[in-house]
């Protein structure tokens, strides 16, 4: 936004879309919190393979749909979902589903921010915060890629910052949709084999993604995305 733009006023109207969020994730958070664990989903495992069984279809659109709304609304456990895709779908189909619905739920829930209050905030920032929003906007697609490839930023931040910080609805998209691939395949493999870790009584290892042969990679990747950012502050340094 220029500063010569102005923002228009923050109504009723346009925070609605956000207060509803708001309110579904409180909700989410004090109605769902215990229902979403792995003890729930080893308890009505073989009740969410008949659901599959019966209708592949409705089932994979029903997953999605879940899935969307609880990325929207900022469910607790959604690491409970991917697993529940890998289980269901199996590791490249759940992975598939995950990603699709994540991007439309986090989508979601940037646009409500974006238009409630992001535009509004931009206008009048100023100083050190002026220059944050600049910085990213000029290096959005590194900063979002880098983000969503490291599992450091919890994703409910991830989604909401690029909001307040003026990048755009079609980078912010595919950016996520890009970026939360490859720990969204790792969770899914996961999922795929719980059926052997329900046989043996144990409980998933959430940490692999925090291995260093998992995460290595991630960190490389997340690494290369930030590489032009790395030249564009080389080649100022060389022009001062």
């Amino acid at each position: 936004m220029q500063p010569s733009e102005k923002a228009a006023p923050v109504t009723w109207r346009r925070l609605a879309p956000l207060a509803l969020i708001a309110l579904g994730a409180a909700l989410a958070f004090f109605l769902l919190r215990e229902h979403i664990s792995f003890a729930a989903l080893e308890r009505n495992r073989e009740a969410l393979l008949a659901w599959r069984d019966a209708n592949y279809a409705l089932a994979a659109l029903g997953f999605i749909g879940a899935y969307a709304l609880a990325v929207a609304f900022s469910a607790p456990g959604a690491v409970w979902f991917t697993l529940a895709g890998g289980l269901l779908f199996g590791t490249l189909l759940g992975a598939a589903y995950v990603v699709v619905a994540a991007t439309a739920g986090a989508t979601a829930i940037f646009l409500a921010a974006k238009t409630g209050l992001g535009d509004a905030l931009r206008a009048k920032a100023g100083g050190w915060l002026k220059r944050v929003e600049d910085g990213f906007q000029e290096n959005e697609v590194s900063f979002m890629l880098a983000m969503r490839l490291v599992p450091a930023v919890p994703f409910f931040v991830a989604n909401l910052a690029p909001a307040f910080l003026g990048v755009r609805t079609r980078t912010y998209v595919w950016t996520t949709f890009v970026g939360i691939m490859p720990g969204t395949l790792v969770y899914a493999s996961v999922g795929a084999g719980l059926g052997e870790v329900f046989a043996r009584g144990e409980q998933p290892d959430l940490g692999v993604i925090f291995e260093w042969r998992v995460l290595g990679p991630l960190i490389g990747l997340a690494a290369l995305s930030l590489l032009p950012v790395a030249i564009k502050a080389l080649r100022k340094t060389k022009r001062i």
